[in-house]
C-alpha cells in the first residue's frame, strides 16, 4: 500500500516533523508561502524560525521550526 502525501501541506508540521534538516523550500510548502524569497526576508528581518548555513545552503532544525510555530500560534491565540 503506497503512502499518500497529505492534502494540506501544513499537515507535515502537525503530524510530526521530518528527521532531517529543512530547506527553505520545505518551509514554503509547510506554511503555504508565496516563494522562497519570503523565507529569506524573514531571515534578514529576524522574524522567522532560526536557521543556519551549511556552506552556501540555508537549513532549519525541525524542532526549532516547531517551537517557532508554537510560539507564533500562541501569540495569535492570545491576541
Amino acid at each position: 500500500m503506497a503512502t499518500e502525501e497529505p492534502t494540506d501541506p501544513r499537515a507535515t508540521l502537525r503530524g510530526g516533523l521530518p528527521d532531517r534538516y529543512l530547506t527553505p523550500e520545505d518551509l514554503v510548502t509547510m506554511f503555504s508561502l508565496p516563494s522562497v524569497e519570503t523565507v529569506y526576508q524573514w531571515r534578514r528581518k529576524r522574524i522567522g524560525p532560526p536557521g543556519f548555513r551549511v556552506g552556501r545552503y540555508l537549513r532549519f532544525n525541525p524542532a526549532a521550526v516547531g517551537a517557532w510555530e508554537a510560539a507564533r500560534t500562541a501569540r495569535e491565540d492570545a491576541a
